[in-house]
């Protein structure tokens, strides 16, 4: 079979020819339909992140996966159930994180992850997972179902957020998103009907595809540029809610000062090497004095991935659509690793079939 692998010091993907896989006991054979494309598989591609599996020389890409059962195995799966696989496995067998169904809250060295660091992604025309890390969709999410892994970790962030604020009535209005790549906007989109005020801030000049998606949605455009994230108290409003998509390191520091008295930041972008100066104390004050929180967040579980793709069914059609700038077939899947301004979400398309 096919498969879209990059290998050690190479530096680009490409496409590789690999053993149809064999499903072991309690594992299911999925047909791939469609694999996104993120920032993630980049940093894993440059080898600025992750790692290819023991004793092999390539890594197969791909975590952000939507496929159908082809072969249940004996699993309470059905032959053309829709289905989405999570993303960590256990590395040497089960511990307790996997135990206990928390493998998003695994430290590392503790987890694989398939397409990124030990373990082949799904970026292949089958592979093989363990029925209990493959969520079912509906069919009618089929062709955008590689949507359901990013937003499940948004809905994981929220989880988190929300919990840190558990413990007095907390009723926020107003939200920001740092960052207006595919997952801000993703997020953007699932905020909606949450939150009375929105704003999203990037680092883009008029006319961008971005912008006129975040205005499109109802939210406000916040050039960092012009009004970094510290700022947006003084030119807009304090928020309640920060959600940060950049691997910026200093939005870490800045987002405590955007946040309105008992917010709460949750962080997912993970940042290089960076050493700069803050004013610590004022820091520490802000989350003291103001009863402010911070979380950080990576990965997701099952049930982040149902409630992922019931945000995804809620989505307009015309933002999909806005969305995702290009699918394509395994001819030309250079084109989905792309990079440019016009380029917001692609994919891999594996399936040909034509009926579901």
């Amino acid at each position: 079979m096919k498969a879209i692998a990059v290998r050690e010091g190479e530096g680009a993907p490409s496409l590789v020819e690999k053993p149809r896989p064999e499903p072991d006991a309690g594992e299911a054979l999925v047909r791939t339909l469609r694999v996104g494309v993120d920032g993630t598989d980049h940093e894993v591609i440059r080898g600025g992140h992750g790692g290819v599996p023991e004793g092999e020389d390539h890594l197969v890409l791909g975590h952000e996966a939507v496929g159908v059962v082809e072969d249940p195995n004996g699993t309470e799966l059905a032959v053309g159930d829709v289905v989405v696989p999570t993303v960590r496995r256990p590395p040497n067998g089960a511990n307790e994180y996997f135990e206990r169904g928390e493998a998003d809250m695994a430290p590392e060295g503790m987890y694989h992850e398939r397409g990124i660091v030990g373990a082949h992604g799904f970026m292949a025309e089958y592979f093989t997972s363990p029925a209990e890390y493959l969520v079912r969709i509906p069919e009618s999410l089929a062709e955008i179902g590689f949507l359901v892994e990013p937003a499940s970790i948004s809905e994981k962030a929220f989880e988190l957020a929300e919990a840190s604020r558990s413990t007095f009535e907390w009723s926020p209005e107003s939200a920001l998103v740092l960052g207006n790549g595919s997952l801000g906007l993703l997020t953007l989109a699932m905020l909606r009907g949450d939150y009375e005020r929105l704003y999203c801030l990037g680092r883009r000049d008029r006319p961008d595809p971005t912008i006129d998606i975040i205005e499109e949605l109802g939210a406000t455009y916040v050039d960092s540029r012009k009004t970094p994230a510290d700022a947006v108290p003084e030119v807009y409003e304090p928020v309640d809610f920060v959600y940060e998509a950049t691997g910026y390191a200093k939005h870490a520091f800045e987002s405590v000062h955007a946040l309105a008295p008992n917010g709460v930041a949750a962080l997912l972008g993970v940042p290089g090497e960076w050493e700069f100066e803050i004013d610590g104390g004022a820091f520490h004050e802000e989350l003291v004095l103001h009863n402010k929180a911070m979380v950080g967040s990576v990965n997701s579980g099952v049930r982040h991935f149902e409630a992922a793709a019931e945000a995804i069914s809620a989505l307009p059609e015309w933002f999909v659509d806005d969305l995702v700038t290009g699918v394509y077939g395994l001819d030309e899947f250079d084109r989905a690793f792309a990079e440019g301004d016009t380029v917001i979400k692609t994919a891999v398309q594996f399936d040909t079939h034509e009926e579901r």
